[in-house]
Formats: C-alpha cells, structure tokens, sequence
C-alpha cells in the first residue's frame, strides 16, 4: 500500500521539479504544513516507500558485552552489495554529536545501507521518484541502540537523521559505489516544500 496515498495525481502546480538524474525523474512535492510523514513501527510496516527495506538485526548480550552482525555482502539486505561493473563497495563511519541534523541528501546512482550502532537517530526518507507509487511520501524512523534496525535506501530517495538524546550517534553504513561528489545531491533540511517536522514533538 503506498504512503500518503492520495486521492488524484499530483498537479504540476505542487511539484517542484529537481530534473533528470541517471534516468530518475526527480521533484519534490510541495506541502503547505509540517508533517513527520507515516512513523515506521514495524519492519515489514505497508507505509514503507516504494524501494526501503528495514531489517531487524539480532543482538546477542553476555556478561562480556554483546555482539551483532552487521551484513554478508551478497546476503540480506546486502544482497547487492556486491563489487560487479559500476559497484564498488564503500564502508564508512560517522559520528554525531547530540541534536545535530544531517539533511537532506539523495543520490540518482548510489544505494546507502545504514546501520546505527550507539545512540538513537530519528531517520527522515522522503520519495522524491516522480514516478514511483510513493513519490512525495516521507517516513520517520526511530532506530539505534533501543531498536537497532538497518535500513536499505534506494536511489532517488531523500535521506537524512537527526541524533537524538545526549550521547553522540555511531552509524555505520554500506554504500554500493564508491564516494562521487557529483552524486551526492542536497536539498535544505528545512526546506519548505518538503516541510518536515525536525522539532521535538509534545504530545
């Protein structure tokens, strides 16, 4: 079931075209409120977009620690994270500092597969697919030490995460091709047609 489904098709006054990118047609479509989008509660949730996958990951605690295995390339949800043609593998590592936003990022060629490994992040993906079943749906994601999910992000989706809390986050993540400063496109995080809602919610 797609998210934020909507009862007819977006009209070209509400979308803001961000051109054609390795053959993606890509724009955002403009809201006038802010919104986190659909929560993502489950892994295997029907408002997830078009493309995302979320895996659980096992933690296994003993009275050494814990371990969890992050991913078999070729397996999972590493399936095609594999060196073949234009793929070449990249792992890398972050740390953030507590309430700092890292946003709004999407590529036309690379897939991004995170894996938050301490603290929690808040995890904003938008459809920014013109002609994806989802196209202007966001997600919300709440991942990391008390929900420790990895998350599959195609091309053509926004990404980015907020570092919740007041530890730093660590987030680990696979890349299918190696860093390409001309592949990795940004909008602002506070950009007013996705309007997304990276305040503290009070409820």
């Amino acid at each position: 079931m797609p998210a934020e489904p909507s009862a007819a098709p977006p009209s070209d006054a509400n979308v803001v075209s961000l051109g054609t990118k390795n053959g993606i047609e890509m724009a955002i479509l403009a809201r006038a409120e802010k919104t986190l989008g659909k929560i993502i509660f489950k892994a295997d949730s029907p408002d997830l977009i078009d493309g995302v996958k979320i895996e659980p990951l096992a933690v296994h605690p003993d009275d050494r620690g814990f371990f969890m295995e992050v991913g078999r390339l070729g397996k999972g949800l590493a399936a095609n994270m594999t060196p073949e043609g234009a793929r070449q593998i990249q792992v890398s590592f972050t740390l953030t500092y507590p309430g700092t936003i890292k946003a709004i990022h999407y590529h036309s060629e690379q897939t991004d597969l995170w894996t938050p490994v301490s603290g929690m992040v808040q995890v904003f993906l938008y459809d920014l697919r013109r002609n994806s079943a989802t196209f202007g749906a966001i997600n919300t994601i709440y991942a990391g030490r008390f929900r420790p999910w990895q998350i599959l992000i195609p091309p053509g989706v926004g990404h980015g995460y907020k570092a919740l809390g007041v530890e730093p986050i660590q987030l680990l993540y696979f890349t299918d091709r190696h860093y390409n400063p001309a592949d990795e496109l940004r909008i602002a995080y506070n950009d007013p047609n996705v309007a997304y809602d990276w305040e503290i919610q009070h409820k």
